[in-house]
């Protein structure tokens, strides 16, 4: 199975967090042998992580995971596009899924 396209909006300053059911050919997946990993870059191939998002599997059973910035993360980002995606692994990498990778855009805080 191939990666989902969700391109998403963060705006700088604030908490940022979305909820998805992990879904194989139609049935959820169960995610409790996984674990779960986000990053954004400032381009595909930058060397340097620009933001690692808290992942939290919330319901295994029912393949519910959650990625979170928090606004002590997001107002450090400077504005513009970056580039993230979205993987479930278990122990030791045996086995890696990216679920989604999109673009991200991040606008300016003007409330501070």
């Amino acid at each position: 199975m191939s990666a989902g396209r969700y391109d998403i909006v963060i705006d700088q300053g604030a908490d940022f967090a979305r909820q998805l059911v992990v879904k194989e050919d139609g049935t959820v997946k169960n995610l409790s042998i996984y674990n779960a990993r986000a990053a954004m870059r400032s381009s595909k191939t930058a060397a340097t992580v620009s933001a690692t998002f808290t992942c939290t599997i919330t319901d295994a059973a029912n393949g519910v995971l959650k990625f979170e910035l928090s606004n002590s993360i997001t107002k450090n980002l400077t504005p513009g596009i970056y580039y993230y995606d979205l993987e479930i692994y278990t122990g030791g990498d045996a086995a890696v899924q990216r679920l989604l990778e999109g673009k991200v855009t991040v606008t300016p805080e003007i409330t501070k």
